[in-house]
């Protein structure tokens, strides 16, 4: 089979934007990794999601596209690669393109989630740092509304004060050029979950726990862009992470659970990547989704959905070629 494969490559810091602008692109490295892995099975044709993409993909006539694009601009940016897709009739890997704009958005995923009676943490959208914030119940955590990979979501994004609180969203009105999404603070364990399949055929991996007591000494116990991009690296990685997580059964159900709620009720599709707080009483909470989790190749990278995946047996070629024809199945390719 011919098989497309359209990802943003990494550029590195470009003049009057935030250093972590291209936080969500893959690096050459992972590029050619996922590149040889289709190529195992299938002749595979590269495809840079840059502005020559349409004419791109007329040209290579793909019979599918394995789809990593993060895309460039706007709220949108993660559904372009799709849009086009389905526009030019050529089947692809991964969620549609309204799934995909609902999950980058963290405050219309949450309105979703519950509406579906998922539990998700209390959470206001914020357009102005004069706006009157509603949430009085400190710590607070401040996002961008529409980032991910921990884009914005520095050490300081937890704050403990109104005067704190203002001043973070206005950094990140001003940064990042789009609303911020304030969210209630959960002080219990994190996990983040790897979910594969379509229908009956949804299974979850290994979970993933990411033990905050390994971060630096006096660091906020967050997965912040610093934990996940600066203090862990391939070579020096943290061992911030455990899986399978150390969980009874009842807790693991529930984990479960409550991820699988959470994909079906986005529309989720072929795979995704789901991080779950727990709240006071134990409940688990959705932070966000991820339908286009990051596939960084080496155990040292600490990427969660590859590590899920190697604990439940799968190679990373197995784990690329799974996703693949999953998306098949789904087409009747």
């Amino acid at each position: 089979m011919r098989v497309g494969l359209t990802f943003n490559l990494k550029k590195g810091q470009k003049e009057g934007l935030p250093s972590d602008w291209d936080a969500e692109w893959d690096t050459e490295e992972t590029i050619d990794a996922v590149r040889s892995a289709l190529s195992a099975r299938h002749d595979v044709v590269p495809l840079e999601a840059d502005e020559n993409i349409v004419e791109n993909l007329k040209n290579s006539k793909p019979d599918i596209v394995f789809n990593i694009a993060e895309g460039n601009n706007g709220p949108n940016r993660e559904s372009h690669i799709p849009a086009m897709l389905e526009m030019l009739g050529i089947p692809y890997t991964g969620s549609d393109p309204l799934t995909l704009s609902l999950c980058l958005d963290k405050g219309r995923a949450k309105e979703i989630l519950s509406f579906y009676k998922v539990s998700t943490p209390r959470f206001q959208v914020v357009s102005s740092a004069s706006e009157r914030i509603k949430l009085k119940n400190f710590p607070l955590i401040v996002k961008p509304l529409h980032e991910g990979s921990s884009k914005g979501v520095k050490n300081d994004a937890l704050v403990f004060s109104p005067s704190e609180l203002k001043k973070k969203v206005g950094e990140i009105i001003v940064q990042y050029h789009q609303p911020a999404l304030i969210e209630e603070y959960l002080n219990g364990r994190e996990f983040t979950v790897a979910v594969m399949g379509n229908n009956g055929d949804t299974k979850v991996l290994p979970i993933v726990e990411i033990k905050f007591d390994n971060l630096p000494k006096d660091i906020n116990p967050i997965y912040s862009y610093e934990a996940k991009w600066i203090w862990d690296n391939s070579k020096n990685p943290l061992d911030i992470f455990q899986c399978p997580a150390d969980i009874n059964d009842e807790l693991r159900d529930n984990i479960e659970e409550a991820a699988l709620k959470a994909y079906k009720s986005l529309r989720c599709r072929d795979w995704c990547r789901i991080d779950i707080r727990l709240d006071s009483d134990n409940e688990p909470n959705i932070l966000e989704l991820n339908p286009l989790p990051g596939v960084l190749p080496k155990p040292e990278d600490n990427s969660c959905f590859p590590k899920a995946a190697r604990t439940a047996g799968m190679s990373y070629n197995e784990m690329i070629l799974g996703i693949l024809n999953i998306a098949r199945k789904r087409y009747r390719i």
